[in-house]
């Protein structure tokens, strides 16, 4: 009764469920990793951001690739601002989700090197060609406080690095393209300004990572694996309901077989028993006449 599983249907039907229990096991796999980057990163955010400040000096140099552990540390610059060579950077997000600018702020050291800072957050201009009004960056030398964040890359973050952008906007924070402008050294990476404050809360300043939420990754893992387990238990009831199908119609069909032969050996005759001549037979029977 299984033979029917050597037929094209159950032989797709069973390629499909072998294809499936493997790749659904991938991808509950894809989900935890992702649900322990997550942990992980949470846990690097937090220890960096109850980390003691340090110089920025210390953490970067010009060309320095700030290492992963070293995302979200808090670190010092003191110096001047340079607001001739402030830019901004387009399509960014604040945490209402507006579409705006990121304004970024050479700040020249004391050793005459430079380290951008990403002072906040401002709404974009009416146009797309026109800079945004921008609130001034503090006079005269001064202390920042910020994030250490690593230059932005297009593999990194995806974000195309479109060329031909108007004057002083640019889509991308990346510490050797603002080198080549401002014509300075300039510190690998760049910080994200938390104190001081500005004044009037704009640019609104970059709020602090999330890293209380783990999300939904390994609840996804977990749905993965058990769509793994009901590939094989499905694939065992659909068989079980295809043999029981099998059988019924075979019993049917059997019965059926059994009514028709009923009665075909009796021989013809009337009701006392004695033969009753036919159309076809050859012999006449003569009447006796009455006397």
């Amino acid at each position: 009764m299984y033979r029917f599983l050597l037929s094209r249907q159950w032989v797709i039907l069973t390629l499909i469920a072998l294809v499936l229990i493997p790749t659904m096991i991938e991808l509950g796999f894809w989900q935890f990793h992702r649900h322990e980057r997550r942990v992980a990163q949470n846990a690097l955010i937090a220890d960096n951001l109850r980390a003691e400040p340090v110089p920025v000096e210390e953490l970067t140099s010009p060309g320095h690739t700030v290492p992963r552990a070293d995302f979200w540390r808090q670190a010092t610059a003191t110096g001047t601002f340079d607001t001739t060579h402030e830019v901004v950077v387009r399509r960014r997000t604040n945490s209402d989700d507006r579409v705006g600018v990121l304004v970024l702020t050479p700040l020249v050291l004391r050793d005459g090197r430079v380290v951008l800072v990403n002072r906040g957050w401002v709404p974009a201009a009416a146009d797309q060609h026109s800079y945004p009004p921008v609130p001034p960056a503090p006079k005269g030398e001064i202390t920042v406080t910020g994030r250490m964040k690593a230059d932005e890359t297009t593999g990194a973050s995806g974000i195309k690095d479109l060329r031909g952008l108007p004057d002083r906007q640019v889509m991308l924070i990346n510490s050797e393209q603002q080198a080549a402008l401002i014509g300075r050294e300039v510190l690998g990476g760049y910080l994200e300004q938390m104190t001081p404050a500005p004044a009037g809360d704009t640019p609104e300043l970059i709020p602090e990572p999330d890293h209380d939420s783990i999300g939904a990754h390994m609840a996804y893992a977990v749905q993965w694996w058990l769509f793994t387990a009901g590939v094989p238990v499905g694939w065992v009831i659909l068989v079980r309901r295809e043999k029981r199908d099998r059988e019924a119609a075979a019993r049917a069909g059997s019965a059926e077989d059994g009514g028709d032969g009923s009665g075909n050996g009796d021989q013809d005759g009337d009701a006392s028993g004695a033969p009753v001549a036919t159309a076809g037979d050859t012999t006449a029977v003569r009447a006796t006449p009455s006397r």
